[in-house]
């Protein structure tokens, strides 16, 4: 029996039904609280990396002394020597200033910005957190306007496929990495591969859906007569307030009323049965043959599609995720040593930037544009209460579809400019290797050449 609060019965189903949304805040808070509690527990410096400063720093001491000064002469170093002996020096100096760190940022940034493979990596991760950060926030509100599900239930499909799927995918991919043993090529071809799969199976989703039912007033009119307003005319001397949200649904024609007051109700009945109640109106002159309406929004004759849709999502989501760890692969090995850690740093502020800010703006205007009944709140809109939920579909899932191609190009650039740069370095290859031969036939068989290495 749904509980009564100022003498309305309210269900779970019922779309003004709000429940403990705070509950999950506090055990997820929890849940956090506990999993910090090791941090604490760690030393201030680790010794390992305690020990390796210490060498570094003696190695710096050695090539600094006054002795080395006079051996290698700042006229005898190339100019090649002496940028990596600079870059070198900033990255050991144990005591860079906030003041130091800002003038070499720039530099450092955009000399990382210039790799083609990280900017495009970069680029594709961006699409696919866009995806992500769309799916994480408004997913469980699609499925519930789309398949009329209650906002739990869809929330526990959601926790049950497709968190899972993401885990699954990202371990996947971290294992085709280790056991192919594969390099660039290799990584950007699996991430191109699982990429073109997510999008493949993303098309059966703009198929699988509800169309909206029948609205009183919005979506299907009671009365033929010309120059009606929002409402039939029937209910015209009951007074009902515009801004009221009740909705009552006839069972026999699937019609759906905002207010029991819409649909010309007279009168209420409760009826009592063992696990739940009923609330039924009657006389109700709006409803065709006078109908009794039950309370709450009429249910949709496709709920049961959720669950193949809710699979497709997972299936995809696992796809997307296998290309996780190559590209972070593509990532480390796209940039010099001394620039890792940097690199690693601006792909993250990429993707807050450009990703998990502007992209749940982008997909909450799109649904807003779907809208048919707004509810007012001191003449503003304020929240929608019926959608339009082929074009709601067509939309929500149009921009993932979106973000999911701009990733599938930019990792086919990828690609591309990883197979030029093989071609490119098994030319140079070539090339040497006839100097080198020959080097070794002047040297003849007992000498070895002074430099041998490509």
């Amino acid at each position: 029996m749904g509980p009564r609060i100022g003498g309305i019965s309210l269900a779970i189903k019922d779309p003004r039904w709000v429940g403990a949304w705070w509950l999950g805040f506090l055990i997820a808070a929890g849940a956090v609280a506990l999993a910090a509690i090791p941090y604490f527990l760690f030393p201030k410096e680790m010794s390992k990396e305690k020990r390796e400063l210490q060498f570094r720093r003696k190695v710096l001491a050695v090539t600094d002394s006054p002795a080395r000064k006079g051996k290698d002469s700042p006229s005898k170093q190339s100019p090649g020597e002496s940028t990596k002996k600079q870059d070198g020096l900033v990255q050991i100096a144990p005591n860079l200033t906030v003041i130091r760190f800002i003038k070499v940022f720039p530099r450092v940034l955009l000399q990382t910005l210039r790799h083609p493979i990280f900017l495009l990596v970069v680029l594709s991760q961006v699409c696919l957190s866009s995806m992500a950060a769309g799916m994480a926030t408004f997913l469980p509100k699609f499925l519930e306007r789309q398949f009329s599900i209650t906002a739990s239930y869809a929330n526990l499909l959601i926790g049950c496929l497709s968190f899972p799927s993401v885990i699954v995918g990202i371990v996947v991919g971290g294992v085709l990495v280790k056991r192919l043993h594969l390099g660039p090529v290799g990584c950007g071809a699996l991430c191109l591969l699982g990429m073109l799969l997510c999008l493949f199976f993303s098309l059966p989703l703009f198929f699988i859906g509800c169309s909206s039912h029948q609205i009183a007033g919005i979506t299907h009119q009671t009365s033929a007569h010309p120059g009606l307003e929002l409402f039939p005319s029937c209910m015209e001397a009951c007074s009902c307030p515009s801004d009221g949200f009740n909705p009552v649904c006839d069972p026999s024609t699937r019609v759906e009323y905002i207010t029991p007051c819409h649909a010309g109700c007279s009168s209420r009945v409760v009826r009592d049965a063992l696990d739940k109640s009923q609330v039924f109106y009657t006389n109700c002159s709006c409803v065709a043959e006078g109908n009794p309406v039950l309370a709450g929004s009429c249910d949709s004759t496709c709920s049961h599609l959720v669950v193949p849709f809710l699979l497709l999502v997972s299936l995809g989501s696992a796809l997307a995720c296998l290309t996780h760890t190559p590209s972070f692969m593509l990532i480390l090995r796209g940039v010099k040593k001394e620039d890792k850690t940097l690199a690693v740093g601006i792909q993250f502020m990429f993707l807050r930037i450009l990703a998990w800010m502007p992209s749940p703006v982008i997909h909450g205007s799109a649904i807003d544009t779907t809208c048919v009944h707004w509810a007012l709140s001191c003449g503003r809109r304020a929240v929608c209460r019926y959608y339009n939920n082929d074009l709601l579909r067509n939309r929500f899932i149009g921009l993932q579809f979106f973000f999911k191609t701009g990733s599938v190009i930019c990792f086919a650039l990828v690609l591309a400019v990883l197979r030029q740069q093989d071609k490119e370095a098994r030319t140079k290859e070539s090339r040497s290797s006839p100097a080198v031969e020959q080097q070794l036939l002047v040297s003849g068989p007992g000498k070895k050449p002074e430099d041998s290495r490509v």
